[in-house]
């Protein structure tokens, strides 16, 4: 049995085109909105097609961030 596809890979880019922050979801919108409170102004890009949650986990661990905020 495969596992669902429904999980987002994302970058959250500010006005200034630069990542943010990047990492996954299961709902872009909402998360986008989160961001914003977190980082001000900002856009989610979507990253490849939606996968399972285990791939998109391995692609969140393989970023050089780590899901987390850069410099």
């Amino acid at each position: 049995m495969s596992s669902d596809r429904d999980t987002y890979k994302y970058q959250f880019v500010g006005p200034d085109r630069r990542i943010k922050h990047s990492g996954i979801t299961n709902d872009l919108n909402r998360r986008e909105n989160e961001l914003r409170s977190e980082y001000g102004e900002g856009t989610i890009r979507q990253v490849g097609h939606r996968t399972t949650r285990e791939a998109a986990r391995e692609w969140e661990a393989s970023r050089p961030t780590a899901g987390r905020s850069g410099p």
